[in-house]
C-alpha cells in the first residue's frame, strides 16, 4: 500500500483524480485520445493529418489479408462440378492454353468437398470450415482477372494496379487521400509472414512516385514492432527530444536548399513519428493485455494457427487505434514450394496446410471485429495474386492462372452471402461480370469514401490515378 505525503501525491498516483477523468473525456470527444490510453499527438505538420473524403465513407479503415503464392479458386470458393464430370480429359475449346512451368495435364477435379453455408447457401470448400460460419457476411467475387502469370508481377498488380514496380500501392493511395486518425502510429502498416516476405518484397507497399512518407511501415508480430525503436539505455527523454530538434533544424536547412527532395521531407516526418511511436507502437502489438478467451479466439493456443493468429490480432489492435490501412501477408519466401500457396506439386497437401494456418484466425478476426463494433466500418478483403489452372500439373498440382481468381470482402455494411460474377464451367477464365484489378481498386477506394477518378497525384505532367484510366466500382459491393 503506497504512502502519500499530501493530497497532491494522492491525486497524482491515482491518475489525476476527477480532473484526469474529465481531461480524458474531453480528449476523447476531440478524438485526441487513442485506444488504451495512448493519446494521439497534437501534430500540425504531418502528411497523415485526417483529410475529408469525397463522400460519406462506408469504411474508416481497410484490413487486407493477402495469401501469397496463388490460391486455387476452384478448390476454395468457386466450385466446379464439371471438373469431376470431365476428369482426365484435355481442356479444349479455349484456344492456346498458356502455362507457367510446363507439364500441362488433363482436367483435374478438386480433392475437396464443397457445401452450402448460412442462410444464403454460399458454397465454400471444406478447408475453410471456420470462415464458412461467416458465409452470410462474405461477398465472394468469383470473376477477378489479372494480367500476369508471374508471381512478382501479379503481386505488383494487386498492390498497385500495374505489373511493374515503381507505382504507389493501394495502401499508399488510401493514406495519401485520407490521412490517419492516429498521429502516433503509421497510417499504413504491413505485417508479413514470419517465414519471410512475399514475392516482390518491399515494392508491394512502396509509395512509388509519391512522397516516401506514404509507403507502408513494416511491423513485426513479435518483439519490438520496429527495429531500433527502443531508445538507448541511460538516455533521458529530454535528451532524445533535444537531439531530434537539432536534427530537424539541420534537415530543414537542407530542405530549403533542396525543396524538391521528398525523401528528406519524409525522413523528417519519419523521425518525428518514430519519436512518438516509442510509446505507442510497442503497446499496440503487446498482446499480454488481451484476455485468454481473445487469444484463443485467434488460435494463439495452437502452434499451427498462432503465427497468423498473432498477425490478425495485431491487425485488430491497430484498427481500433486508428491505423488506416493494414496489410497482412500469409506465405513467405523461406521455401517457395512449402511456405507459400504455390501448389505446383500437390494442391491437396499445400492448400490443406495453409488453409489450416489461416482459417481459424481469419474467422476469429471477423468475430472479434463484429463483437467490438468495428466490422461495420472496417473493410476486410481476402485475396491472392492469381488463381490456378483447372488442369493438372505433375500429376497432383496446378499451375498459375491469372485468367480467373476469387476474392472475398466483408464488413463495411456490405451485403454478405452473395457470389458475384462467374468463371466458365471449368474455372479457366472469368466469364460473367469480369472484374479487373482496376475495378477492385476502384471499389476499395469507393468504400473508404474516395472517388477513384478524382484521387490523383501530379507526376511527370500527368494526373496519375491508382486505376489509371480504367476501373468501375463493383455494384453489388457498393450497394447500400
Amino acid at each position: 500500500m503506497p504512502k502519500f505525503t499530501s493530497r497532491r501525491d494522492f491525486l497524482f498516483e491515482a491518475g489525476g483524480g476527477l480532473s484526469g477523468l474529465a481531461l480524458a473525456h474531453l480528449l476523447g470527444q476531440d478524438k485526441m485520445l487513442a485506444a488504451d490510453g495512448c493519446a494521439s499527438a497534437n501534430v500540425t505538420n504531418s502528411p497523415f493529418l485526417p483529410k475529408a473524403p469525397h463522400f460519406a465513407p462506408r469504411a474508416k479503415r481497410v484490413i487486407s489479408l493477402f495469401m501469397s503464392g496463388g490460391v486455387s479458386h476452384m478448390d476454395t470458393f468457386d466450385p466446379k462440378p464439371a471438373l469431376a464430370k470431365y476428369a482426365g480429359q484435355p481442356l479444349t475449346g479455349k484456344g492456346d492454353i498458356v502455362v507457367r512451368q510446363g507439364h500441362p495435364g488433363p482436367l483435374m477435379p478438386t480433392p475437396f468437398q464443397f457445401s452450402r453455408h448460412g442462410e444464403s447457401g454460399l458454397e465454400i470448400s471444406e478447408i475453410f470450415p471456420h470462415v464458412a460460419k461467416h458465409a452470410d457476411s462474405l461477398a465472394v467475387v468469383r470473376s477477378v482477372m489479372g494480367r500476369s502469370n508471374d508471381h512478382v508481377m501479379a503481386h505488383y498488380e494487386l498492390a498497385s494496379g500495374t505489373v511493374r514496380m515503381g507505382a504507389p500501392s493501394v495502401g499508399s493511395w488510401v493514406t495519401y487521400g485520407l490521412g490517419s486518425e492516429n498521429q502516433n502510429l503509421p497510417a499504413f502498416v504491413v505485417i508479413y509472414d514470419a517465414r519471410g516476405g512475399p514475392f516482390g518484397g518491399p515494392a508491394n507497399w512502396s509509395a512509388g512516385y509519391m512522397p516516401a512518407a506514404y509507403q507502408g511501415t513494416i511491423f513485426r508480430s513479435k518483439g519490438d514492432p520496429i527495429f531500433d525503436l527502443t531508445p538507448p539505455d541511460g538516455l533521458a527523454p529530454e535528451q532524445i527530444r533535444a537531439r531530434l530538434d537539432l536534427l530537424e533544424k539541420l534537415n530543414r536547412m537542407d530542405q530549403q536548399k533542396n525543396p524538391g527532395n521528398t525523401e528528406l521531407t519524409a525522413r523528417i516526418s519519419a523521425y518525428e513519428l518514430a519519436y512518438r511511436m516509442q510509446a505507442c507502437a510497442p503497446e499496440a502489438v503487446e498482446l499480454d493485455s488481451e484476455s485468454e478467451a481473445t487469444k484463443k479466439l485467434y488460435g494463439l493456443d495452437n502452434p499451427i494457427t498462432e503465427p497468423f493468429g498473432r498477425q490478425c490480432l495485431i491487425a485488430r489492435r491497430l484498427a481500433e487505434r486508428g491505423v488506416r490501412f493494414i496489410q497482412l501477408y500469409h506465405g513467405g519466401l523461406g521455401n517457395q514450394n512449402t511456405d507459400t500457396w504455390d501448389a505446383h506439386g500437390d494442391v491437396k497437401s499445400n492448400h490443406t496446410q495453409h488453409a489450416a494456418e489461416v482459417d481459424y484466425p481469419m474467422a476469429g478476426l471477423l468475430t472479434d471485429l463484429r463483437a467490438r463494433g468495428l466490422l461495420d466500418d472496417t473493410l476486410v478483403i481476402w485475396q491472392s495474386e492469381f488463381g490456378r489452372m483447372p488442369i493438372s500439373q505433375r500429376g497432383l498440382g496446378r499451375d498459375h492462372n491469372p485468367g480467373a481468381m476469387s476474392i472475398w470482402v466483408a464488413g463495411a455494411k456490405i451485403k454478405g452471402g452473395q457470389a458475384i460474377g462467374a468463371t466458365d464451367e471449368f474455372g479457366y477464365k472469368a466469364e460473367q461480370q469480369v472484374v479487373s484489378v482496376h475495378d477492385l481498386h476502384a471499389t476499395i477506394l469507393h468504400m473508404v469514401g474516395m472517388d477513384h477518378t478524382k484521387l490523383t497525384f501530379a507526376y511527370q505532367g500527368r494526373r496519375m490515378r491508382l486505376t489509371d484510366v480504367y476501373g468501375e466500382v463493383i455494384p453489388q459491393i457498393a450497394a447500400v
